[in-house]
């Protein structure tokens, strides 16, 4: 019968973290200000209240006399939590860098089940089609503003290892493209010369590869190209080495051919008129999206990698922490087991007791995740860093580690700290007074 009750007892409390585990998952923070406030509250108006903050302050007046072992829980904690947000800062970095580089005024055409510039190819009729279709924007003299462009990937080494190469992507332009791409500004040297072997490389690419100062002439498809501006734009477009479409296609021989073609249209509303001309269009079979959605699919499926990679890493490092702060708050009830038995005798409930004692786990808890998103946030917001895009080449993007990641790691480490300090808790109400007072 005994085991039973205990059976029973102990699939009850499992129950009752995985309910908390759901519920903490989805409450927003001001339903967590609600319940620190219903707590604090609850302490100061209620008698068992009062009693659970005068155990709560004996707990945590002996935390200096068990520092190291105190220190395990928060550093564990504190390692969880910075390896957690990191991950998903690099994920949440990547995917902002992809999203700015397009907006809903631009639209980018690719042929019929491309998935990306890299597997595409327009011919020049295509092409010219695409260009004079309703809702692209005309200039003043009535010529539409379009770029046909082309993508290809180039072998260049990484600054401070010269024998190891990695792929940057050389993206040829029409001279339109800087009506269509204004984020887009030269901030050394100048513009490339349409017809000629010039290149302007963004800020990104030029922190990563060797070679490409302004002045400086590479290797590129055999022939030799010379660099003569630097441009930033805050997106992925700086991981990119821009020239003149016709130089790249002759150079990569890829004759008039263009892999997509983007335009300015008169509004956003006009890109649904857009996309429908050329679907009606028998001479073509092209997929058509704004390029804020583009490049916002471009970021998915490495997004998603890497927060299922920061997710499982973290809850693998969570359950470590677990471990190590049942170890110490069960070494901290055992020794306060005859002090707790002594409050109990007099008069305080198991409810002060555990809630005092998870309060304690909790507490700590917050330390580390504060101490480890802290840390995060110092070394790692506004990091850059690169990673393979979905043409395979390099780019160049920033840790964001935003207000909504921070909080995520700090709602972690109190579930941590809530499940570390349950089973303990539960103990300390549990065991009987007299067992408790004769223990040495």
């Amino acid at each position: 019968m005994k085991r039973a009750k205990t059976f029973a007892a102990n699939v009850l409390t499992l129950l009752v973290v995985a309910a908390f585990l759901a519920i903490w998952i989805a409450l927003p923070w001001p339903g967590i200000v609600a319940l620190a406030v219903a707590l604090a509250i609850w302490m100061a108006v209620t008698r068992r209240g009062r009693q659970t903050w005068e155990v709560t302050k004996v707990g945590l007046a002996t935390v200096t006399q068990r520092l190291g072992s105190s220190s395990v829980v928060v550093v564990g904690i504190a390692g969880v939590v910075g390896v957690l947000v990191a991950m998903l800062a690099m994920s949440e970095g990547f995917a902002d860098t992809l999203r700015a580089t397009g907006n809903d005024r631009t639209a980018i055409v690719l042929r019929g089940g491309s998935q990306a510039e890299l597997n595409s190819i327009l011919d020049r009729d295509s092409a010219n089609v695409v260009i004079q279709a309703p809702g692209v924007k005309k200039d003043a003299e009535g010529k539409p503003i379009a770029s046909g462009e082309l993508v290809v990937v180039a072998n260049l080494p990484r600054k401070g290892d010269p024998n190891s190469d990695s792929n940057v992507p050389i993206r040829g332009v029409s001279e339109d493209v800087w009506k269509l791409r204004d984020q887009v500004k030269i901030v050394e040297g100048r513009k490339f010369n349409p017809g000629l072997r010039e290149l302007i490389v963004g800020k990104g690419a030029r922190e990563q590869f060797e070679g490409l100062d302004v002045g400086k002439s590479i290797r590129l498809a055999g022939q030799t190209w010379t660099v003569v501006g630097t441009f930033e734009s805050n997106d992925a477009l700086e991981s990119e080495l821009w020239g003149d479409t016709q130089s790249v296609a002759s150079a990569y021989r890829r004759g008039s051919s263009v892999q997509s073609v983007t335009v300015l249209l008169d509004s956003p509303k006009a890109f649904d008129t857009f996309k429908a001309s050329l679907a009606a269009d028998p001479r073509l079979k092209v997929d058509v999206s704004t390029t804020r959605e583009y490049f916002g699919k471009q970021s998915e499926g490495l997004t998603k990698v890497l927060r299922a990679v920061g997710i499982t890493v973290g809850i693998i490092m969570a359950i470590g922490a677990v471990f190590g702060a049942l170890n110490t708050m069960f070494a901290a009830i055992q020794a306060r087991a005859r002090e707790i038995a002594t409050l109990r005798a007099i008069g305080f409930r198991g409810l002060p007791v555990v809630v005092s004692v998870m309060l304690e786990t909790m507490l700590l808890a917050l330390l580390g995740g504060v101490i480890g998103a802290g840390i995060v946030w110092i070394i790692f917001n506004g990091y850059t860093a690169s990673t393979l895009g979905s043409n395979f080449s390099q780019v160049v993007f920033r840790f964001h580690v935003s207000g909504s990641l921070l909080w995520t790691g700090i709602k972690w480490a109190l579930a941590i700290g809530f499940i570390g300090g349950l089973f303990p808790a539960l103990r300390a109400a549990r065991v009987p007074v007299t067992t408790a007072l004769r223990e040495l």
